[in-house]
């Protein structure tokens, strides 16, 4: 018995190594089920002490004290599985356990896998994911988020005083990436093995420069063209799919192509009311409501049902209009392209919304957001990482000082209470 109670341990460990991600992983039976089908009792004892950041593989073959070669091996094969983040960089080969979203989750269904149980791997997913509103909440609690919406150009108001700054422009994003892959949309590709797929693409979800590299590098996905990268793009948009890309303003590393039907971003919006799981564009839908003629089309269009038609009486006639949700509304700007009679324009929200520059700069907010600083701070296997400190002090010089004094606490950090601490005064 003493075999099966340390394998449960290891499978325990392994989700709580899940959990110290930014984005977490709760604790369930119904996630502790998944792990056992995709990971063996010595993988889940090994992978649960892999770093949760990019650590050169001769570290942790030091650390754990394996053969780097064998290490290596095994490595490529959990890869190629998408259960770990295979890198080379300059020579050098780099290791992560990615988060659940967006990571492990995306690569198990980024590629077919006749290998694996994927109808009850999809069917767990699905439970895990809505069963309750812990996952989501452990992944979108915040305000900064992963992903956010990119607007569609064409629904823009055109104009010499008007700016649209090229970060969200998903054409700019498509024309000057480095390189670019394309993998099957994890989410659709979720839906067909539960039998509830829609019927758009499923080839279409875009990775862009050392993410499309990486992906490739790890069997998830095929490099393509700029111009192959563009025309899905198109395609995407004429089908009536949404945008949505990296939470980023520089090198963003993917647009994915979303349905309402089957994206878990969107699902979360829908079924938990959690409003923020996409963060909005700096746009958002204006609706003329004196030439609006109720046609709806708008409203069967939005991906996350932003938009209602309103039943009234005028001249004794009764009809409908139609009506968005600001809260809800992602300024993703499908639905003007589905009205006919020019009633559903796009106008800029009274402020713009914030975007990361970069990255890091994206999970240090989210790290400060959801009380997860010392995961970021103190990854790195040779001790405290004062690289990153300094990069995470930036973050934080642009911080609230109530926020930052929340973030910090539990570090019990005098070094770092005393610095916010003179900011706040």
């Amino acid at each position: 018995m003493g075999h099966i109670v340390s394998e449960h341990r290891d499978y325990r460990l392994l989700q709580q190594r899940f959990d110290r991600h930014i984005t977490g992983a709760p604790a369930s039976p119904t996630f502790t089920k998944i792990l056992e089908l995709l990971f063996t009792p010595d993988e889940a004892r090994l992978v649960r002490r892999f770093p949760t950041i990019p650590t050169r593989t001769s570290k942790l073959a030091e650390k754990l004290k394996m053969d780097e070669a064998k290490l290596n091996d095994l490595i490529q094969d959990l890869a190629h599985r998408g259960l770990v983040v295979d890198i080379e960089h300059k020579g050098r080969r780099y290791v992560a356990l990615p988060p659940v979203v967006i990571g492990f989750f995306e690569y198990t269904f980024m590629r077919s896998r006749p290998d694996a149980p994927m109808a009850e791997i999809a069917r767990l997913f699905e439970k895990y994911m809505l069963e309750n509103d812990r996952f989501s909440r452990a992944v979108f609690e915040g305000q900064t988020q992963v992903g956010r919406s990119l607007p569609r150009e064409e629904s823009l108001p055109q104009g010499d005083h008007i700016e649209i700054l090229d970060y969200d422009r998903a054409s700019h994003v498509v024309k000057n990436a480095s390189s670019h892959a394309v993998s099957l949309c994890a989410c659709r590709h979720k839906a067909e093995h539960l039998g509830t797929a829609c019927d758009h693409e499923q080839s279409n979800c875009l990775s862009f420069g050392g993410a499309a590299d990486v992906l490739v590098h790890n069997g998830l996905a095929q490099h393509i063209s700029e111009s192959e990268s563009m025309r899905l793009l198109e395609m995407s948009k004429k089908a009536g799919l949404a945008q949505t890309g990296d939470n980023v303003q520089n090198d963003l590393s993917y647009i994915c192509n979303c349905c309402g039907c089957c994206c878990g971003m969107m699902e979360a919006i829908k079924t938990f009311d959690m409003n923020n799981a996409i963060v909005s564009s700096s746009w958002i839908l204006d609706i003329n409501e004196e030439t609006c003629s109720g046609c709806a089309k708008c409203e069967s269009a939005c991906p996350v049902d932003a938009i209602e038609m309103v039943k009234y009486e005028k001249n004794g006639r009764k009809k409908q209009k139609a009506s968005r949700d600001e809260e809800v509304c992602l300024g993703c700007g499908v639905c003007p392209t589905y009205c006919t009679t020019g009633s559903a324009t796009m106008k800029a929200r009274p402020q713009r919304i914030y975007t990361p520059e970069s990255s890091f700069d994206k999970y240090a907010n989210m790290a400060i957001e959801r009380g997860k600083l010392s995961d970021l701070i103190f990854y790195d296997y040779d001790g405290f990482s004062h690289r990153t400190l300094g990069r995470v002090l930036s973050v934080l010089e642009k911080t609230s000082p109530v926020k930052a004094l929340m973030a910090i606490e539990p570090l019990k950090s005098t070094f770092l209470n005393k610095l916010v601490s003179h900011r706040g005064r």
